[in-house]
């Protein structure tokens, strides 16, 4: 999606930022005196980066399936449109 910019200043779209499986796999945490397994973090991020790599494949073949139907309801309402009679009445 195209940036839009308000006096030089990025202008919101109202749609959320969207994390990539790239920001998730290369995340880094600040070490803490009891912090947790390292190895089983970035394990646990590994797999929620796969999980939502997948989920924007899916929704990148939703989109194009939604586009593909938006045409096709398109062209049936042209070829309908000219195989119908103009309508004498009210409507």
């Amino acid at each position: 999606m195209a940036q839009v910019y308000r006096s030089g200043q990025p202008y919101g779209t109202g749609l959320p930022h969207r994390t990539t499986p790239h920001e998730v796999r290369n995340r880094e945490f600040s070490p803490r005196r009891r912090g947790v397994d390292a190895d089983e973090v970035r394990g646990f991020l590994a797999d929620l980066a796969d999980e939502l790599a997948d989920l924007y494949r899916q929704l990148n073949l939703l989109d194009q399936e939604n586009e593909r139907l938006k045409r096709a309801l398109r062209d049936w309402q042209t070829l309908h449109a000219r195989q119908c009679r103009p309508n004498r009445g009210h409507w």
